[in-house]
């Protein structure tokens, strides 16, 4: 057994994350499309942000696995601000959008 250090993929994996959050324009409900590469779940990539369960599925995708274009197109500023501590996110993801955007750390104390 070695005594290295294990390096994670979470740990590597490039993340995208915004300039602002008032580049975040997205609608605040109805169907948002989302890429295959960006949810990997069948059908057509459609999810209703106003079905429970919606936002946390449509923007943990686009959080985890959406570029700059693809948050800026899905998310909404307030929207995301009101769901953030609800949100299941990997905990890098969490960390660089709060260590970013100071305000979403705060609305979820």
């Amino acid at each position: 057994m070695t005594n290295e250090a294990r390096v994670y993929f979470r740990d590597v994996k490039p993340y995208e994350v915004p300039g602002s959050l008032d580049e975040l324009r997205g609608p605040v409900g109805g169907v948002v499309e989302l890429r295959h590469s960006v949810l990997w779940a069948p059908g057509d990539g459609c999810v209703d942000l106003d079905e429970p369960g919606g936002v946390g599925i449509a923007y943990r995708a686009v959080l985890s696995e959406g570029t700059v274009a693809d948050q800026t197109a899905v998310l909404n500023r307030s929207r995301l601000i009101e769901v953030w501590d609800e949100l299941l996110l990997p905990r890098r993801v969490r960390e660089l959008w709060e260590e970013r955007f100071p305000e979403l750390r705060r609305a979820s104390v």
